[in-house]
């Protein structure tokens, strides 16, 4: 499952890639913002199936990804994905015993 999940976001990226250079440029970027009111309406819109096949690539990389990171087992953790994380176990270990007394020396070890 994880393979083709992988396999979709690598096709959506390319597919994505095409789409974007397919386009029309419909403004100067940031160039625009500083180059005065002389283009108010902006330039001719491409066609608007490019336009809606960007935004849903975008998504779905979006999707795919988040999907993998549920659904993978993380490194650090023996176990499961994202939502084993989330969910809060008990501690394995024993409580330590309280530091009031200090530990005895044996006689024998002080006895020279």
């Amino acid at each position: 499952m994880q393979t083709l999940l992988i396999i979709l976001i690598i096709l959506a990226s390319v597919l994505l890639s095409f789409l974007v250079l397919i386009q029309n440029p419909k403004g100067g970027g940031l160039a625009s913002g500083f180059a005065g009111g002389t283009n108010l309406m902006g330039v001719k819109r491409t066609g608007d199936i490019l336009e809606k096949g960007t935004w849903g690539l975008v998504i779905a990389i979006m999707i795919f990804s988040l999907v993998i990171n549920v659904m993978s087992p993380s490194a650090g953790s023996g176990g499961g994905g994202l939502t084993e994380q989330i969910t809060p176990t008990a501690p394995a270990t024993s409580p330590l015993p309280p530091a009031g007394a200090p530990t005895a020396v044996p006689e024998a070890d002080t006895a020279q």
